[in-house]
């Protein structure tokens, strides 16, 4: 079984170029990620201020994504990637070089218009890979992250300290960019060509999505919202909480990082498939989102950093059980014919997240006592894990028009 595992994923051997490609990409932003605690000294402001610039990056991601998307269904997957990479290129070099709070702010916005790399990715994906393969090539991506956590903090840290800024850092993303460019120039195929974007637009049929006549979309819907809101605020506070309460230095930060990142890559490749295997999907997802609300709680009263890198090992093993199963069971609950616009709402949820979470973790750290990042994450936590433990029958979806012929929730 895990011999046939493998070699589904890495049936699709068109797709290696794209697999690097996200790869560097990745990397290049764990290098800058752990750093962020520490951008308030270079640039005289607050960490809430630090934190408000990051959700506006994830605000311009959030509106120009979705854009870039739909241009790439008109004029080709290529050229819309190589767009958004030569922006993000362009966003690192202005970053590295950022001497005043408004260069970073227009580096951090640029950064966010061009961020359409993933929701590209996915649609190559789609072009290339029947849907009974779809999720398990979708699961590289997830690889992706979890091999770069391994690096980037580690690089981040020693390139921030050699320059004593964010120069080198951003130096270094911005060469890992260029990379990515000349992988998808010379390597990546077009997958949407012109005669299949001609095709497409002659047999095209106007789908709309009903998620409040399909129960079960919407309740895995605010399940994954409260779920994702969580665990983004934690996770974009972990560097404004090293800094500001566990008093750690930038490399001390990437060394957290970086045993946070090699947990979560043994967890992914050791203990991730028998546990699924032993509890079953849905026990599984339940037994992650306890975690979540024990470990989100009990950071917030822990001030050692050695209990916060236990901690993070137990939210690590919580994510690699949800995250992805969850995606899954969204993906489920509706046609196979609009996946595309389920999978669009769960990552608009995500792109929601991410512009709260950076603004709301630094705003509770900088403002609060510690414990009170624990008491309201986990609050926020909480219907999550509670709805999770509500049985849903995850094969009934609303049909659309005459698209389908499945049955209608009761």
């Amino acid at each position: 079984m895990a011999e046939n595992n493998n070699k589904k994923l890495f049936k699709y051997r068109m797709l290696a170029p794209l697999w690097i490609a996200i790869f560097i990409d990745v990397l290049g932003y764990t290098i800058l990620f752990p750093l962020i605690g520490f951008f308030k000294g270079i640039f005289g402001t607050t960490d809430i201020v630090i934190g408000l610039i990051f959700s506006v990056n994830a605000m311009f991601g959030f509106v120009f994504g979705p854009i870039l998307s739909k241009l790439s269904d008109k004029y080709g997957r290529k050229p819309l990637l190589l767009i958004s990479q030569f922006g993000t290129l362009f966003a690192f070099v202005l970053t590295a070089f950022s001497n005043t709070l408004w260069m970073l702010i227009i580096a951090r916005m640029i950064d966010g218009m061009f961020g359409g790399n993933f929701p590209i990715a996915k649609a190559i994906i789609s072009d290339k890979v029947p849907p009974k393969d779809r999720g398990i090539q979708m699961a590289n991506v997830g690889i992706a992250h979890v091999l770069a956590g391994l690096f980037g903090p580690a690089i981040g840290g020693f390139f921030f300290t050699l320059f004593d800024g964010i120069l080198g850092p951003g130096l270094f993303a911005a060469g890992l960019t260029v990379i990515t460019i000349v992988v998808t120039l010379s390597m990546l195929e077009e997958t949407w060509p012109k005669e299949k974007r001609l095709h497409y637009h002659k047999i095209k049929t106007e789908i709309t999505l009903k998620v409040k006549e399909n129960k079960n979309a919407l309740f895995m819907l605010v399940l994954w919202a409260f779920h994702t809101i969580s665990f983004t605020i934690i996770m974009t506070s972990l560097s404004f909480f090293a800094v500001n309460v566990l008093k750690l230095s930038v490399l001390d930060v990437s060394f957290v990082f970086m045993i946070s990142g090699i947990f979560r890559a043994g967890v992914r490749f050791t203990l991730f498939k028998p546990t699924i295997k032993k509890l079953g999907e849905s026990n599984a997802i339940r037994l992650g989102l306890v975690i979540f609300f024990v470990s989100f709680f009990l950071i917030g009263f822990s001030s050692n950093v050695v209990v916060i890198m236990i901690i993070f090992m137990f939210v690590s093993f919580a994510a690699s059980l949800t995250r992805g199963p969850m995606n899954s069971k969204i993906s489920q609950t509706a046609s196979p014919k609009i996946q595309g616009k389920i999978n669009g709402l769960s990552s608009g949820l995500d792109s929601i997240a991410q512009i709260i979470g950076p603004l709301a973790g630094a705003l509770i750290i900088s403002t609060l006592p510690p414990y009170w990042l624990g008491i309201i994450v986990a609050l926020i936590a909480l219907p999550a894990m509670v709805m999770s433990f509500q049985k849903i029958d995850k094969k009934k979806y609303v049909p659309i028009g005459n698209l389908t012929n499945h049955p209608k929730d009761k």
